[in-house]
């Protein structure tokens, strides 16, 4: 397993296609959107953000509502807007390597000696998974290490604390993240292992992984709101998700399977 895990992230770091998209999503959304944010902030002499705030949840618009107007802007937008497009990060990253944990192998003519390690079918299957989980949760949780510096760095002028992380972000990046990961991630190995290129198994797990992109987007922001304890439970069922599919995925993963189309 560890010889089959490291020959894919030496895959990786030398396939361009599976890179680009790990760096430059999140280094748009992560660093770039709040370096944004936070010169305009800066910039705007205390913006009025009430309009907003008058259009969200009372317990995410009230909390704000009494912060000084100087801070408003910046804490709405990168301390609660910003979690819908985190979670998309952990599942895009994990969706492309899984799309190429198999598919990539046919597309360089690898597959056949993979398939030849003497290694049970069961264990391959895991170590596919482990391939594409570890790095995809790495740039997820080094992502948001970028975001809190840029975000607390530029809005210190402004609020003169850190106010990222909290916390429901605690709770959204080391339990919910990874488990949207390993979600996104059981899926696309199993779809990886009967395509015959990576962009045939992109195409054909899209419409899997786009509602799971949808719904992310649209409950993210909410976790920050809830309790913690509810938001681990979020985060429980999520993982339950995962560990389930990924179980049924490894009993019924073969080599042969794999193998037709060669």
């Amino acid at each position: 397993m560890r010889a089959v895990i490291g020959k894919d992230l030496r895959a990786i770091r030398r396939s361009n296609a599976v890179l680009l998209p790990m760096i430059i999503v999140p280094a748009l959304l992560l660093v770039l959107l709040p370096l944004a944010v936070g010169i305009a902030a800066r910039a705007t002499h205390h913006p009025d953000v009430h309009p907003l705030l008058d259009r969200l949840p009372h317990s995410l618009g009230s909390p704000i509502a009494r912060l000084p107007e100087r801070e408003q802007l910046v804490v709405l937008v990168d301390g609660y807007l910003v979690a819908p497009l985190f979670l998309i990060v952990p599942l895009m990253v994990a969706s492309v390597l899984a799309a190429d944990a198999f598919a990539g192998e046919k597309e360089r003519k690898t597959l056949e000696s993979l398939l030849h390690l003497p290694i049970s079918d069961e264990r391959l299957f895991y170590a596919k998974v482990i391939g594409a989980f570890g790095p995809a949760v790495g740039v997820a949780w080094i992502g948001f290490v970028l975001f809190a510096i840029v975000a607390n760095t530029l809005a210190w002028p402004l609020t003169h604390r850190i106010f990222v992380p909290t916390r429901g972000w605690g709770v959204l990046i080391l339990w919910i993240a990874p488990g949207v990961a390993a979600l996104g991630m059981s899926v696309m190995v199993r779809v990886s292992a009967r395509a015959r290129t990576a962009q045939e198994a992109n195409q054909l797990g899209g419409s899997v992984i786009l509602p799971l992109i949808f719904v992310a987007v649209a409950q993210s922001a909410g976790l920050l709101l809830i309790p913690v304890g509810a938001a681990f439970a979020v985060g429980t069922v999520v993982w339950a998700l995962a560990i389930w599919l990924l179980l049924g995925g490894a009993r019924r993963f073969t080599r042969d399977r794999v193998a037709v189309g060669l």
